[in-house]
C-alpha cells in the first residue's frame, strides 16, 4: 500500500475517534437547556469528523486518482534522500519554537520571526520583501483577532506589559 493510503488510514482512524467523541461524549454532557438549541457545541466537530472520514475514504479507495494516470506521483521511499526532508523537519521545529515563544515574546514578535525564518528555510532570499510581508501579515492578523473579533491577543513580550 502506498504512503498516501497509509496516511489516509491513520487520518480515518483519528476522524472515527473524533467523530465518536463528538457524537456520543460531547452531547451527553450538555445541560438540558442547551439540548433544545439547533446548534450544539459538537456541531462543528461532527462536520469535521464526517468530512475527514469521507476524504480519507476517497483516498483509501483511490477515488481521487484518474484512471489514465499511473502512480508516478507516489512517494518513493527508496529515494527518500532526494526529498527535502531536512527542510520539512526544520519547519516542524520552527512551529514548535513558535508555539513555545508565543507567550514570552508576544504575538507580533513571535509571528514576525516565524514568518521570516520560515520563508528563509523555504528558500526566499529577498530579505526586505520577507520583512515587509511578515510585518504586515503579523500586524493584520493581530488587528483582526484583537480589535475586530475582540479576543485579547498579547501583542508584545510579557516583560514589556508587566505580565
Amino acid at each position: 500500500m502506498a504512503l498516501d493510503r497509509w496516511l489516509a488510514l491513520v487520518i480515518l482512524l483519528i476522524c472515527l475517534a473524533y467523530g465518536y467523541a463528538a457524537y456520543f461524549t460531547m452531547d451527553a454532557l450538555l445541560p438540558p437547556i442547551m439540548q433544545r438549541s439547533p446548534i450544539w457545541p459538537s456541531s462543528f466537530p461532527k462536520v469535521l469528523a464526517i468530512g475527514g472520514i469521507l476524504l480519507s475514504l476517497s483516498i483509501l479507495l483511490g477515488l481521487e486518482k484518474s484512471p489514465d494516470k499511473k502512480d508516478a506521483a507516489d512517494i518513493n521511499l527508496s529515494r527518500l534522500h532526494e526529498y527535502k526532508v531536512g527542510q520539512a523537519l526544520l519547519l516542524l521545529g520552527l512551529m514548535v519554537a513558535y508555539a513555545l515563544l508565543l507567550r514570552p515574546l508576544g504575538f507580533l514578535t513571535s509571528t514576525f520571526l516565524f514568518l521570516t525564518v520560515g520563508s528563509f528555510i523555504l528558500g526566499e532570499r529577498r530579505y526586505v520583501m520577507m520583512i515587509v510581508v511578515a510585518a504586515i501579515a503579523a500586524g493584520t492578523v493581530w488587528y483582526l483577532v484583537d480589535v475586530v473579533l475582540g479576543i485579547f491577543l498579547s501583542p508584545f513580550p510579557s516583560f514589556l506589559i508587566g505580565g
